[in-house]
Parts: structure tokens; sequence; C-alpha cells
């Protein structure tokens, strides 16, 4: 009878411990999971490899990096521009600043973290950020102005506004440039001021909906036609690799980067021995005739261009992939399969060699280097060439397509060497007739 009490006793205890035991979640920490989030903090992992690759060394743009004292000495500039944009839009900052509070929610929507910034701060950094990013951008459309008469300043502030933490909605600075344009038409849309000003970075690509610069980029570079994904289940081979396998690396003209071909015409699949290319390595000339270019193992690239700039590039490009597009992983997956090819500097320089690759870092094993690190923490949950890889793989594994490249190397290298076994061959062929000639005729 007196066990009642002492279990509800107990009973109250445990709910108050529950209750001590509740921890308030600051809201800084709360997850964000909106559809709207766009704009990421570069994973740990990634970081950790190269971080000045994903930090701005000049100027903040958003709030992942605001307020740092390595890039406070741009603030009084940004200043500047603000002012200029309200003397040439004839609005005053509460107009334009306006614009930004309608939209905070939706803009603090496409960040992954939630910022402990006041609405005021942070619409002023918005502000502030904004409207120097489109005076930036007409400034460098305008051929007798330039916000800089530097050079060298040009293309730090270019650099920085490639960063993935580094970025605004480009939704937001679409809707300023277009609120408080003067001029509304095609040619001065805040996505031509944009690829205008990122020119040495993109290739020229029709008006899309972008989500900020580094997503500009990428979707430069994304190839116009569909690739499909599928998981990988064969690695590759390097290229010197597959060049000694018979593979032949040629340049593609077309603009697509990505657009990568193994071209192998159905007889050589059945009768490997008939490719032509000992013939076009003995007569070069040869290669005018379609035919014969056709009866041999073709790897198409477009060129690449590798300089100091690329590496950055490229990292917040895979970092927004990593992030972002996981199943739609265009630039990650070809810097993989470049990863495959590559080994060392002997690879580098075949492709070099072949102009599939610009070398503007000097150094072949640097260059190596740099791609084979770039790959590093990169997760391939599938890839848009799993069926380039298994041609290749299933081409280099037939014995007699390294037969045929060893015969091209050895004997046909160049036109001298060609000939030479050519007419060694006539005399072999005469002599060996004149020897069983007796033997016949008799």
């Amino acid at each position: 009878m007196k066990m009642e009490p002492t279990s509800a006793t107990g009973s109250l205890k445990n709910d108050l411990m529950c209750e001590e035991l509740i921890i308030e979640v600051p809201l800084v920490m709360e997850p964000a999971q909106w559809p709207e989030c766009c704009i990421y903090r570069v994973p740990k992992n990634l970081r950790q490899i190269n971080k000045e690759a994903y930090s701005p060394k000049l100027i903040s743009i958003g709030p992942f990096h605001h307020g740092k004292e390595e890039v406070r000495d741009m603030e009084k500039l940004k200043v500047r521009c603000l002012k200029e944009f309200c003397y040439r839009t004839g609005k005053s900052q509460k107009e334009i600043a306006r614009v930004i509070e309608e939209n905070e929610v939706k803009i603090r929507r496409c960040y992954e973290e939630i910022f402990d910034i006041s609405s005021e701060d942070f619409v002023k950094m918005v502000l502030l950020d904004s409207t120097f990013i489109i005076e930036l951008f007409l400034r460098a459309n305008d051929e007798k102005d330039s916000m800089s008469s530097k050079p060298l300043l040009d293309c730090h502030i270019q650099a920085d506004l490639i960063l993935l933490e580094n970025q605004l909605p480009f939704f937001i600075l679409e809707e300023l440039h277009t609120k408080f344009s003067k001029e509304q038409n095609s040619d001065n849309s805040f996505f031509m001021l944009a690829s205008k000003y990122f020119t040495s970075y993109i290739v020229p690509v029709k008006n899309n909906e972008v989500k900020h610069f580094t997503d500009l980029i990428r979707y430069s570079r994304c190839p116009r036609s569909e690739l499909e994904f599928k998981d990988r289940k064969c690695d590759l081979y390097s290229a010197t690799k597959l060049h000694a396998a018979g593979v032949v690396f040629k340049v593609n003209d077309k603009e697509d980067s990505l657009d990568i071909k193994f071209n192998k015409c159905q007889p050589l699949y059945k009768c490997p021995c008939l490719t032509c290319l000992w013939l076009l390595n003995w007569l070069p000339c040869l290669k005018c005739f379609w035919c014969l270019e056709r009866m041999q193992p073709l790897l198409k690239f477009s060129s690449i261009m590798i300089d100091d700039g690329a590496e950055g590039l490229l990292r917040n490009i895979m970092a927004l992939e990593q992030c972002h597009y996981p199943s739609e992983a265009y630039i990650c997956n070809y810097m993989l399969l470049l990863d495959y090819l590559i080994d060392t500097s002997e690879d580098v320089d075949l492709l070099v060699k072949e102009k599939i690759i610009v070398n503007r870092l000097g150094s072949n094993e640097a260059v190596a280097n740099m791609v084979n690190k770039l790959c590093s923490e990169i997760v391939e949950n599938n890839s848009c060439y799993a069926d380039l890889a298994q041609g290749l793989s299933t081409h280099y594994n037939q014995c007699c397509n390294h037969n045929m490249a060893s015969l091209r190397s050895i004997y046909f290298a160049d036109v001298w060497r060609g000939t030479a076994t050519i007419v060694g061959l006539i005399v072999f062929g005469f002599t060996f007739w004149n020897t069983i000639r007796p033997y016949v005729i008799t």
C-alpha cells in the first residue's frame, strides 16, 4: 500500500530531471533545410587540402567572411560605390534598402547556415555588397571607365567574386539592377553584365536562371547535350598507357569542354588489326582522308588551360557540386577522369604535345600534382563518363591493340623509320623469292 506514493514521488522526480536536461539549441546552430539554399561553407575535408583556395584575399561578399580583419580595407570602396549607385540612379539609400528588406528572409534562406546578425546589419551588408558588384560590372562594361587603374587589383577582385563562400544570391542583384536601371534591354541585363565581367572564366552562354557567380561559371562549362549518369564499374588507365595501347588523343574543336568522345569504328571492335595507326604514322599526309582517320581509336578532348587561377576556380566549382549537385557533378566527373589519365609528368607531356592541355604553370610535374590533389576527398556517386571508361578499359585489355601500337611505335614511328621498314620488307621479299625460285621452277 505504501508503494504508490513512493512510485508517484519517483515519477515526479524523473519528470523534474527531464525538464532540467532539456538543452536549448541556439537559432544559429539550427540546420538550414530551405529549398532556396545554394551558398555553402566549404566542407572541412576539402578546405584542409588548400585553405587559401576558398577564402577571399581582398574583398568579402556575403556573411561568411563579413567583418574579418584581412578584408576590411575594401569597405571604404563599397561605401563609395553605394554613393555612386545612389547618384547614378537618383534613389536614396532607404529606397534601395527597402527592396533588400522585402527579400531579407529569402536571401537568408539561400545560405547553408543561419547567421546571428541583426536584420539592420544584414540589410546594410547586402546593400553595400550588392551596389558594389553592380557598379563594378557597369564600369567594367564601359571601355571609357574602370573601377581601378590597377589591373592586378581588378584581377584579385575577380578571383574573390568566384569563391563559393563569397556570394550573394543572384536574384537580389538582378532585381536591384533591373529595378533601378535606366536602360531596360537584353544587352544590359544583369546576366549579360556578369557574363561579360567573367569572360576570362566562361564561354558565351544564353540567359539562364543561375543561383550565384560560382553557379554561373559552372553552368557555362556544363555540356550543352545531356550526358547520362551511371555507376562507373571500372577504373581507367593513364594517358601514356592508353597511348601505348593504340589510343590516339585528339583535340575536339567543339566549345563544349566537357564533351569527351571515344570514337572507334565497328570493324575495329571485331578485328583490331585493321587499324590504320601505323599507316598514318608513316605517312601523316594521309590524315586528310577522313575514312583512314576513322580506322583508328580516337579519344577526343576539348582543350583545357591550366594556369595560376585554375586550381582556385575548379576547387570552388567542385565544392559547389559536392554540396548542391551531387547527382550532376559534371566538373567533378571531368576532373576525376583527368586524374585517372594523369599520373606522372609524362602523361601531362603527352596531353600538352597533343594540345589538349595548355600548360601555363611552366612545369608538367606541377600540372600533374595540381590535378591529383584536386580530386582528393571528392566523392563520386555516379559518372557521366561511365560508358567512356568502359570503352577505354575494354580497348586497353585487348592484347592485339598493344601489338599494333608496338608495331606503330617501333617500325612506323616516323616517315624515315617507316620507309626503312617497307624497304627492308621488299628486300627480304626479293631475297626470299630468289632463295626458293630454283625449287619452285623445277
